[in-house]
């Protein structure tokens, strides 16, 4: 096996193979910076990649900027296809094939284009960063004082494997087809989760439309999307099944590295607290900012921007502040809490969330409209057995969720894994194996 040679302090990943630096065998050019306004007669406006256009499954061209390029940068900083766009900024280092469609298109300061100068192999090169990338190489060379940059200087520095042209084809052709094959199955398994999200959501709409019980007698509840429910059920505003609803303070407070815990909405996630990066404010500032109401236990807490709808009930003692982004419920005896978390994820809310939200650059829900939600509800009794129902059902759900997730991880970790062997040598590809695969 060569030895590793050292680059800006940092350790390439061990190969079987002699390793070059990048620029013997590839051109490194940097794109555009910005440039709003037409500046010279001969410019021109023309779509351009950014870094957020550069994905690992390819290039995303759903959201497609212009500005002004002159004549000379155009024929400098035109893509072919085959070139290698490598991101500078964002994401460092993240990197894919571009396709050649469409044929005029350029690229700004936030992208390297990798071109090659001799027979080597792009594909070869895509496969190579990202062995290097997910292995944390990429991040380890570039510089995080300020913002990360992965230059054209440092790209060009990056060492790679002296493989024969011919062998580079050859493992970019085996890994083309075999990571195009578990990405498919990755993709066969998300949609697995996303109908076992449909069963879910089904299973739980029932509950709170009909309820449990195998023959009841129904009644029209007198709100369109809500249907026929129970004769001995009510439609109620939400209003009414509680004592207080308010929002959290509209001050972005101090944070200290401990104290009181001051929660926002990206603290609340399906259920739960994450704890992970919750900030923490002084003593003195949450009793100034709990001064409208401070939770106590069997409170629910409910998201109102951003990711809208998201539920959870106070099951702890310690006390704590909040943001705007959230408010706090606090529901009468006839409201189950479980059985309110329950209801917010039925489809019944959908149509309610959607008219009463207001989309703009984020997601709000108005105190106002959250007051004036319909609920259908049970009596106490029954709204306990349909929680109970609940949890045991989508218990088996989630379960099943698990399983396909940690499939999903063997997948990906399986996709890393045979990358990592193949551009680094440990595993060789014959002529054999690129044979088998026409044949498959």
């Amino acid at each position: 096996m060569a030895a590793s040679p050292q680059t800006n302090g940092q350790k390439t990943i061990p190969t079987l193979w002699r390793e070059r630096i990048l620029k013997r065998d590839f051109e490194i050019v940097l794109g555009k910076m910005l440039q709003s306004d037409q500046g010279r007669e001969d410019e021109t406006e023309e779509s351009y990649l950014r870094s957020a256009n550069v994905q690992w499954e390819g290039v995303d061209l759903s959201d497609v900027k212009t500005m002004w390029f002159s004549s000379s940068e155009k024929r400098d900083l035109l893509l072919r296809k085959g070139d290698l766009v490598v991101n500078e900024g964002g994401d460092v280092g993240r990197c894919a094939i571009w396709r050649g469609i469409p044929e005029s298109f350029y690229f700004q300061n936030a992208i390297n284009r990798v071109r090659a100068r001799t027979s080597a192999s792009t594909r070869f090169l895509y496969y190579w960063l990202y062995n290097l990338k997910h292995a944390g190489f990429i991040d380890a060379m570039v510089s995080r004082i300020t913002i990360a940059h992965l230059t054209a200087e440092k790209l060009a520095r990056v060492p790679w494997p002296n493989v024969p042209s011919a062998e580079q084809q050859r493992i970019a052709t085996y890994l083309d087809a075999s990571c195009a094959a578990i990405d498919a199955a990755v993709a066969a398994k998300r949609r697995q989760l996303e109908t076992l999200d449909a069963i879910n959501k089904a299973i739980i709409t029932k509950a709170v439309t009909t309820g449990i019980t195998a023959s009841v007698a129904l009644r029209s509840s007198g709100v369109e999307w809500i249907g026929d429910i129970p004769r001995h059920w009510k439609v109620e505003k939400l209003k009414y099944l509680t004592s207080l609803i308010v929002d959290g303070t509209h001050i972005t407070p101090t944070y200290l590295p401990d104290g009181v815990p001051f929660l926002r909405v990206t603290d609340v996630q399906d259920h739960t607290i994450d704890l992970g990066n919750v900030k923490y404010i002084s003593p003195e500032e949450h009793q100034l900012l709990s001064k409208r109401a401070k939770a106590k236990r069997g409170d629910i807490l409910l998201s109102k921007n951003g990711t809208i709808g998201l539920v959870k009930i106070v099951n702890w003692d310690w006390e704590f502040s909040f943001f705007v982004s959230l408010c706090l419920l606090r529901p009468h005896k006839k409201l189950n809490p479980h059985y309110f978390s329950y209801f917010f994820e039925s489809s019944l809310v959908d149509q309610q969330l959607s008219e009463s939200s207001k989309k703009t650059s984020v997601t709000n829900l108005h105190l106002v409209k959250i007051r004036e939600l319909l609920i259908s509800l049970p009596p106490p009794d029954e709204q306990s057995k349909i929680v109970q129902h609940l949890q045991s059902k989508c218990a088996e759900v989630q379960s099943l969720k698990g399983n396909i997730t940690n499939q999903i991880a063997t997948l990906t970790a399986y996709r890393k894994s045979l990358i990592h062997e193949c551009v680094t040598g440990q595993r060789r590809i014959t002529g054999n194996d690129t044979s088998n695969l026409m044949l498959t």
